[in-house]
């Protein structure tokens, strides 16, 4: 049982500090499978907990990384062998259970994806938490209703981030129109080229509505920011339309009201990504290997290594990440 590699996290006087270290197999949590990683992504929950912020983790040594994707090195589980390929996303791992950044992690049978045929465990990260929430919130969406057929834009708030990025390539593959949300002018470029058709700038939407009614304007939105965004989505949606909600990163506070519920039949989807039954997330993940080609993957993507991280973390926080970065944990 030779030792590898692991970003390991320690509190000390309310202070959380990461370190890189070298751990054994038995220094893992328990667990069905014993997964050798390949790669990991750095997500916006991932900052949260690299800086010790949101609470998400209560118990040091701590190792985060809330997905991964690798070889199966070991299982007492029927349901996988060695050798096989699988991918993990939710179930608190990084959070509540050790994560995926280190060489090898211990988790559950049930909590594993096969990895979809086509795929490979880099770019099954370039989609990794952030582009399969991404797709259950558009699932989500169809479900309630949602075509390109219905006509008007469909808003992506924060989308030069990972969600937002891969949420515009989605929609724009499914033949919507999108319109993207960004703070950033020096990303409109970028979002074009992802297949956004329209781009708003995110003062625009990121104020709480003036009125509880605003001109109908979207035919769905993908929201990963929450707060004051959110709000102004609500009121601003077109007859009978929804907003997926699955981020909040600007707060969990709604200062909206019911008109948009009772007057327009609004609704708000809420996305977990972390529970979420095996039928769904096999779904969503066909969906992804269908609708995304590799190489637009990789174009989107830049690697970090697991000394990287503590410093791109406060930077996802900040806002100044574009697009994923796929963590490679053997480097």
């Amino acid at each position: 049982m030779s030792d590898f590699p692991a970003l390991m996290l320690d509190e000390d006087a309310g202070k959380v500090r990461a370190s890189i270290r070298r751990l054994s197999e038995a220094d893992l949590p328990a667990g069905d499978v014993l997964v050798r990683i390949d790669y990991s992504t750095l997500n916006y929950k991932d900052g949260l907990i690299l800086n010790g912020l949101g609470r998400l983790v209560r118990t040091y040594p701590h190792v985060p990384g809330i997905d991964f994707a690798g070889t199966v090195e070991a299982s007492d589980s029927a349901a996988y062998k060695p050798g096989d390929k699988v991918l993990l996303t939710g179930w608190r791992v990084g959070e509540t259970h050790w994560g995926g950044f280190a060489a090898k992690a211990r988790v559950k049978a049930d909590w594993l994806v096969p990895l979809p045929e086509g795929l490979t465990a880099r770019r099954a990260m370039a989609i990794g938490t952030a582009g399969f929430t991404a797709m259950l919130a558009i699932n989500a969406l169809e479900d309630h209703g949602l075509r390109p057929a219905n006509g008007g834009d469909v808003l992506v708030t924060g989308a030069a981030g990972g969600l937002g990025s891969i949420a515009v390539v989605l929609l724009s593959k499914l033949g919507y129109a999108v319109a993207a949300s960004t703070g950033r002018a020096s990303q409109h470029d970028y979002l074009r080229g992802l297949g956004a058709t329209s781009l708003i700038d995110r003062a625009e939407i990121g104020v709480a509505p003036p009125k509880p009614l605003l001109s109908e304007r979207w035919s769905g939105v993908v929201d990963s920011v929450g707060g004051t965004t959110l709000a102004n989505c609500v009121a601003s949606l077109r007859m009978r339309a929804a907003v997926a909600s699955c981020g909040n990163a600007g707060g969990v506070e709604f200062s909206g009201t019911v008109l948009p519920f009772l007057l327009r039949g609004a609704s708000i989807l809420g996305i977990d990504s972390v529970m979420c039954p095996l039928p769904r997330r096999l779904e969503a993940w066909k969906r992804l290997t269908e609708l995304i080609p590799g190489e637009l993957l990789d174009s989107l993507t830049e690697e970090a290594r697991l000394s990287d991280l503590p410093e791109l973390g406060g930077k996802i926080l900040k806002g100044e990440i574009r697009g994923r970065v796929v963590v490679d944990v053997n480097r």
